[in-house]
């Protein structure tokens, strides 16, 4: 039987986590909710606390709701530079929406000039203690993660890095480097070597790995054919004058390549490493005849050529940038999204839906190697959900007809299976409800889409037992059971703040600990599967479907299904 979601042990993991990281002085007192809701700090006695209350039910909701509101934005500037690692998805939410209005607007975003950047990179190198081999790792590291943000190694598993002999080549290799591990199959060309250990080592990392190098003889003339990105790593914001031999050559042929796509024809994509190799770090493309890049990664901050940018991606990383970088030179930068190492710049593009697709791979679902119970195969799978650390891979579409039957789905929680079926909970008097009564039938479908499964289960339903409600009820934290009295569910309601007078009031009746009643109108349904249905994606559409039907003696019937 599936456990309840075991809440207290995960909340105390999380809160413990960023309670420890704030830098702050004030105690709220966790006895008096209005105090807590209107703290705008912590300090590390807090975490005490913390574990006393979590061993407390009935204060979960009050420590969650306080440290929810000063991780959203309460704390000061200082504070939110310690805590930009989120332990909690539901908690970055509101942040990572936030970080993405800043980073659609291009205009509202700082360029440096060629002295600025070179000033910045001198003043990281020595005050502030980087040195050129952490920036270039943090650098690679960021185009690595903004290619695979918007091409998929399914789709684009082929990678050239051509590289330069400067810093800018250094962030090409060490980039290789890191889609190696990410499943690209890189190439790497770099003609003009630097003779230095740091350049050395990289060289032998790709080496060892092992990604072929190739020199500029054996690259083929045209190149749309036999790559499906190239990473264009050769010249950095320091560079002047005119592209000499090999890379004047290697230019014109990244060139060619942006022709080709003007034209629609197969090509590859070109993603250009802080600046486009042969343009002007401030004026751009100079000649209007120069790289035209699909993707720019930008590193540290954008430079000024990346305003003639017209190319559909724009990413910024280099995530490394201190706050007295930031105040001096008054840089106004989007903020990361939770602990990734790119941010978009600008809106992404209109895509063509039609288009959009995914190629799956996966291993194959065969008969002998599925479960001959579905129950025990169900186990399974949902196991492999939780090791992969999906976010709440109990969720689950519930469809339900009424009488009039015209159909109606929506996403639940998962409480507990087992062989008399599947459990959730819900309002008696919510619209799904009112269509069990009438129809007693109900279809449910879990989608575990990074593992490329889905599982659908139809059957018959009935409520679970009174006691067994009441029970699951008071496993609840209480601010879930007391939002179970406040929602009438799918019954109209004047507006939100409706919803915060009610809480309040309830939370003031019971803020003495009493046991909070179980409303009779909230309750558990149980599915009774009569059929199972297991899907595994497969390349070409040539998916993997196994459904298991009762076979009338006690036992289920496996047959594969068409795809």
């Amino acid at each position: 039987m599936l456990q309840p979601l075991l809440r207290k042990a995960k909340t105390m993991r999380c809160l413990l986590t960023q309670s420890s990281r704030l830098n702050v002085s004030i105690i709220p007192n966790f006895n008096r909710p209005n105090q807590i809701l209107s703290s705008h700090f912590l300090s590390p006695p807090f975490v005490g606390q913390v574990q006393h209350l979590l061993h407390q039910t009935y204060n979960l909701t009050l420590v969650l709701r306080a440290i929810t509101r000063i991780l959203c934005g309460s704390w000061s500037s200082n504070s939110r530079a310690n805590s930009r690692e989120y332990c909690s998805r539901s908690i970055t939410r509101a942040k990572s929406m936030a970080s993405a209005k800043v980073a659609s607007d291009p205009e509202s975003i700082s360029y440096l000039n060629q002295r600025e950047a070179a000033e910045i990179d001198e003043i990281l190198m020595g005050p502030l203690g980087f040195s050129v081999d952490q920036l270039m790792e943090l650098a690679g590291l960021s185009v690595a993660t903004s290619i695979a943000e918007v091409y998929k190694p399914a789709e684009h598993n082929r990678v050239l890095a051509i590289c330069g002999p400067g810093n800018n080549g250094g962030d090409g290799l060490v980039a290789a480097r890191h889609l190696h591990h990410f499943g690209y199959n890189p190439f790497v060309c770099y003609p003009k070597r630097t003779a230095k250990a740091l350049y050395n080592g990289l060289v032998t990392q790709l080496e060892s790995l092992p990604i072929p190098f190739l020199s500029v003889e054996d690259l083929p003339v045209d190149l749309s054919t036999s790559f499906d990105i190239v990473l264009d790593a050769v010249f950095g914001f320091s560079f002047q004058g005119s592209p000499r031999p090999p890379f004047d050559d290697i230019i014109q042929r990244l060139v060619a390549l942006g022709n080709r796509n003007e034209k629609n024809e197969k090509s590859p994509v070109i993603v250009s490493v802080d600046i486009p190799s042969g343009w002007h770090v401030e004026e751009g493309d100079l000649s209007g005849k120069g790289i035209r890049p699909d993707l720019l990664v930008s590193l540290t901050a954008p430079k000024l050529c990346a305003k003639r940018f017209s190319g559909p991606h724009h990413f910024l990383g280099g995530r490394f940038v201190p706050p007295a970088i930031a105040e001096k030179f008054k840089l106004n930068l989007p903020e990361y999204p939770g602990t990734s190492m790119c941010v978009r710049i600008g809106k992404p593009p209109r895509v063509d839906i039609s288009a959009l697709r995914e190629n799956y791979i996966s291993p194959e679902l065969s008969e002998d190697q599925a479960e001959a119970d579905p129950f025990t195969q169900f186990q399974k799978w949902f196991d492999d959900a939780v090791a992969a650390a999906l976010k709440e891979p109990n969720a689950m579409a519930i469809c339900t007809t009424g009488k009039d039957g015209k159909p109606s789905s929506r996403m639940v929680l998962l409480k507990g299976f087992d062989r008399d079926g599947f459990v959730w909970y819900t309002n008696y008097g919510s619209q799904k409800a009112h269509q069990i009564s009438e129809n007693p039938q109900a279809a449910l479908l879990f989608y575990w889409g990074a593992l490329n499964r889905q599982v659908r289960i139809e059957g018959p339903v009935q409520k679970v037992s009174d006691e067994e409600s009441e029970q699951y009820f008071h496993s609840r934290p209480r601010g879930s059971q007391i939002g179970a009295i406040v929602s009438k569910q799918s019954t109209v309601i004047p507006g939100r703040q409706f919803l915060y007078q009610q809480q309040a009031e309830l939370e003031a009746k019971y803020s003495d600990g009493s046991l909070i009643p179980k409303p009779k109108y909230w309750g558990g349904y149980r599915l009774k599967p009569e059929v199972f249905e297991f899907w595994q994606g497969q390349p070409s559409r040539l998916h993997d479907r196994l459904r298991y039907t009762p076979d009338g003696k006690g036992a289920w019937k496996m047959e594969r299904l068409s795809p």
